[in-house]
């Protein structure tokens, strides 16, 4: 990767997704020449560290964009609406974790194992995609490479993380309640008690009975891969874990491929941990990925009436599926030249 030194601003800096795309910046020693943390009027004067610095956060507004080479939005969509077109204004290539311009025909949605390339083309937005595609497109990749891709079934168990900062909150303050023998208290980010329960990803339905968590994985996936066709029939759920998104994915090929093949495939695959000896009980579960950059894939068996490909795979949501991806992003921008 290229040392250029890069002036860096952060939307959304003390939001969880913020806190660790900062500490993703440390370690792998992003050539951060001067940062600039941002955030809403709410925590604006409110101070963070970044290399054992302390460093005031600023109100995120056109004008604190000046003189910034890259911008992570980990804010709100509302945010990344209003500001982003002004920090390319201001000569800044945005990566933008929020959905609002994933599905932009100019702007590219990137995993940077999957689709690099497609850096070189950005107009100044560069789309981070939803931290469930993420992990889900990085299980898949390896076995399109190895023999084509026709079809997926998924079911997602998601995090309460992926709600932000508040659904952890919220799942903590149920937890208590029930231990206290008190009444939980209303929820506000989910849309029924999280607390020892399993919900439908619910938050916003559609017409057609769909959330938008679930055609966000059909259409994000489709776009990452190249794969304007690919049929993915998907369910997502939310469920009481703090961090660590899951998926169990049934899998077609094009051509028929065995578990043997398929475990060599993803564990050649850069990004991918192969966790997969159930006689042993060894398995990826959130508990294992939280922290980890890695998405660990097991449970790679064949389908007992088919010649499909059963998978389990987990990866850390707040890392991978969200600000390590977008230091990926910002690595692959400065290896291609193209910040």
């Amino acid at each position: 990767m290229s040392k250029k030194p890069v002036v860096v601003a952060v939307v959304g800096a003390t939001g969880a997704v913020g806190e660790v795309l900062l500490r993703v910046l440390e370690e792998r020693q992003f050539p951060v020449s001067q940062l600039k943390p941002l955030a809403s009027t709410r925590s604006a004067g409110t101070t963070i560290t970044f290399r054992g610095q302390d460093a005031r956060v600023e109100l995120a507004c056109p004008e604190a964009f000046d003189g910034v080479d890259l911008v992570f939005f980990a804010a709100t969509g509302g945010l990344s609406k209003e500001l982003a077109p002004e920090a390319v204004k201001r000569g800044a290539v945005v990566i933008d974790k929020s959905s609002t311009f994933r599905m932009e025909v100019e702007v590219p949605l990137v995993v940077p194992e999957v689709n690099a390339a497609a850096v070189d083309d950005h107009a100044g937005i560069i789309a981070n995609p939803n931290c469930t595609t993420t992990g889900f497109v990085m299980a898949l990749e390896p076995l399109r490479r190895a023999a084509g891709l026709k079809s997926v079934v998924v079911t997602t168990l998601q995090a309460v993380s992926g709600a932000g900062r508040e659904g952890i909150e919220e799942l903590e303050a149920q937890v208590e309640a029930r231990r206290a023998g008190q009444p939980a208290p209303e929820p506000e980010i989910f849309a029924g008690p999280i607390a020892y329960n399993a919900l439908p990803l619910c938050e916003n339905f559609r017409d057609d009975g769909y959330s938008s968590e679930e055609v966000k994985l059909l259409f994000e996936t489709r776009k990452i891969m190249g794969l304007p066709g690919l049929d993915v029939s998907m369910t997502c759920v939310r469920v009481p874990v703090p961090v660590g998104h899951s998926a169990t994915m049934l899998v077609e090929t094009e051509r028929p491929l065995t578990p043997e093949a398929a475990r060599e495939a993803l564990a050649a695959f850069p990004g991918v941990v192969v966790m997969d000896d159930p006689s042993r009980n060894v398995f990826p579960t959130p508990i294992d990925v939280e922290g980890r950059d890695e998405v660990l894939v097991g449970r790679i068996r064949k389908d007992l009436g088919s010649d499909r490909l059963w998978l389990w795979q987990v990866s850390d949501n707040l890392r991978k599926g969200a600000a390590t991806n977008a230091v990926q992003i910002a690595e692959t921008l400065l290896e291609r030249g193209k910040l």
